[in-house]
């Protein structure tokens, strides 16, 4: 039986359907008639639906997010300042892509709960097609700006939130994604989220400047706006082109005033400006220029910025052991048995097996990971082996795929398989063995053809005598076992700390030095073997420093207070002494040339290999 706010909620929608067309004015504005009946006759949609938004498995996450990785990284501060603005309010703020994946996700500690009941959460979806009229859904459709506020919601599960949304977009006018601000609770009236809506949309124009100002690098480049003290801050026009005047990127302000002008927009940028009045202002301070696009603009105008030449980067000779691992793990693989990878946290297990997939035969069939640890218990069987509709509680309409099933013809990689609970490790016996699986709900088998890569920090035999792993899956997989050294025990030890070094220069956006006693105190830690803690060191210090030298006192305090003697420590001998000043020598040389992102001018391991051959010689 119907809730009676949802019977009262399922008549209003039906009333306004039925009479759209024969009163002049409707309770509800005409985006949001439209966006009902869509629901209700395209996508067949419930209106008295209960059921939360659809939530992405962890892995379908992460997949979202890499894809995204660049618009996170340029959104992610703007997300946290319109979330601080709007917090006192208890709005929470959300970022999408382009598909309504939500894939950032801002809430104060005290409604996180309340707001994860509500369906506003890291991961839920919102496309109209699955849950009607909302407000991401709106804005993914109508490519504008939207409020949707309360009973404007077409199912029942939403119509005690209210959010507003505006779309973000790339510089050749593609959708990058949606950012929301909503509400568990707001006043009745729809005027009370005008100025949330605002904040939202001018929120979602920074964002998509910034990621403009990153697209365009190295290209000519105007910034306008009709009062000149906001040229550079709020720019209204952002255009770039390349060296023969060609438009290559606009932001939507533009394209907005060249469509509502012109009617369309140009190929060149001589269309719309003087080209010698362009080349007069030029690294020159903003000055009012007219243009084809209407009422003259205050403009500034960019010249690329010659960058020095970036040297290819040397790769480090891998670890001959690795190397002989990887060549026998293919084979194993290419023989369908199962390969189990044995080695510490963060010794580099599923890159690995990353590069046994893609050298096997099976290099153009999906990867699909797992991590057993990071998934609870009465989650990992539907996550595994999928499930048909209505299979359980809160299951999706549509059912679900499990990674078997997008695993197929390809390779499945299991990480943590010891933290794996034994009833589970009975099933995956069964696939191993016979290559079968059932969804959960699911009346038939269905057969797969995958190749499976576990990997472990455990001792997987100790955990046999314990009882908590079953004996005859370890001995299916321990056949093929390969071991990987910690990173404080390979020979490529000192090119993978330059390869990190770079890739996170360039993530930081400075150009890092090392003083030689931090790389000092650097090389003679004692590393756990953990290729990610090495990670993190690097961009502490990276972001600790903010462009200028690295110092001691700028690692964290763990790697500080290393104290070996100056016999153990691995730069004690004077050839150490000289590689590192050639380390040293060839960091500074590079931030004399004002290297930016992407410019590391570079490697520094081979600078400093060339200075210890000089005066080794």
């Amino acid at each position: 039986m119907l809730a009676a706010h949802s019977r009262a909620h399922v008549d209003a929608v039906s009333r306004v359907l039925r009479n759209a067309g024969r009163q002049p004015v409707l309770p509800v504005p005409h985006l949001i008639v439209d966006s009902w009946r869509r629901s209700m006759e395209q996508h067949h949609l419930d209106p008295a639906s209960q059921q939360g938004p659809r939530i992405l498995s962890q892995t379908m996450l992460a997949e979202c997010r890499e894809r995204s990785e660049l618009f996170l990284r340029i959104a992610r501060e703007e997300v946290a300042s319109l979330h601080a603005q709007v917090r006192g309010a208890d709005y929470c703020v959300m970022l999408t892509d382009a598909q309504g994946n939500t894939i950032d996700y801002q809430v104060e500690s005290t409604i996180r709960s309340d707001c994860r009941r509500a369906g506003l959460y890291l991961g839920t979806c919102w496309d109209e097609g699955e849950e009607g009229t909302c407000g991401v859904a709106a804005v993914l459709t109508t490519r504008v700006a939207a409020t949707v506020h309360k009973r404007d919601h077409f199912r029942a599960a939403f119509i005690g939130l209210t959010c507003s949304a505006a779309p973000v977009f790339d510089p050749q006018g593609e959708l990058l994604g949606v950012l929301d601000a909503s509400a568990l609770q707001s006043p009745d009236d729809r005027r009370s989220q005008v100025l949330i809506a605002q904040m939202v949309a001018q929120s979602a124009r920074r964002i998509e400047n910034a990621f403009f100002m990153h697209s365009a690098q190295g290209q000519w480049m105007l910034r306008a706006h009709s009062a000149p003290g906001y040229v550079d801050s709020q720019p209204d026009v952002l255009m770039a082109w390349d060296a023969h005047g060609q438009l290559t990127a606009l932001n939507s302000g533009a394209r907005q005033v060249l469509a509502r002008q012109l009617g369309h927009v140009p190929a060149h940028v001589g269309a719309l400006f003087d080209m010698e009045h362009l080349s007069a202002l030029a690294d020159e301070s903003a000055q009012p220029l007219a243009w084809a696009g209407g009422q003259p603009l205050h403009v500034r105008v960019s010249s690329p910025r010659r960058r020095p030449a970036a040297k290819p980067l040397a790769q480090p000779q891998a670890d001959a052991r690795i190397t002989e691992q990887l060549r026998l793990a293919v084979r194993v693989k290419d023989c369908n048995l199962p390969v189990l990878v044995h080695g510490e946290t963060g010794a580099g297990k599923e890159v690995f097996a990353r590069q046994v997939h893609a050298l096997s035969a099976r290099r153009g069939a999906p990867f699909v990971a797992l991590n057993c640890a990071a998934i609870p218990e009465t989650l990992i069987e539907s996550e595994l082996f999928g499930y048909t509709a209505g299979a359980f509680t809160g299951a999706a309409a549509k059912g679900m795929r499990g990674l078997l099933q997008q695993a197929d013809g390809g390779t499945l990689f299991l990480d943590e398989i010891g933290d794996m609970p034994l009833g589970l490790q009975t099933r995956l016996l069964r696939v191993l063995a016979e290559g079968e699986i059932a969804p959960l709900g699911a009346a038939c088998r269905t057969q797969v053809d995958l190749q499976v890569i576990c990997a472990t920090h455990r001792d997987l035999a100790s955990l046999v005598a314990e009882g908590r792993f079953r004996e005859d899956l370890y001995f299916r997989l321990g056949n093929a076992r390969f071991e990987l050294p910690p990173l404080r025990e390979r020979s490529d030890r000192l090119g993978l700390i330059n390869q990190v070094l770079v890739e996170e220069a360039k993530a930081c956006g400075v150009m890092t030095q090392l003083s030689t006693a931090a790389l000092e105190c650097l090389l003679g830690y004692q590393w756990p073997g953990n290729l990610r803690q090495l990670r993190q060191v690097l961009r502490y210090a990276c972001a600790v420093c903010g462009g200028s030298a690295v110092q001691v006192a700028d690692l964290p305090a763990e790697v500080r207070g290393c104290t070996r003697s100056p016999a153990q420590s691995p730069v004690a001998n004077p050839q150490r002494q000289l590689l590192l000043r050639g380390l040293d020598t060839a960091s500074l040389e590079a931030s004399r040339c004002g290297a930016g992102i992407g410019d590391f001018p570079g490697d520094l391991v081979s600078a400093g290999e060339r200075a210890w051959d000089r005066n080794a010689g």
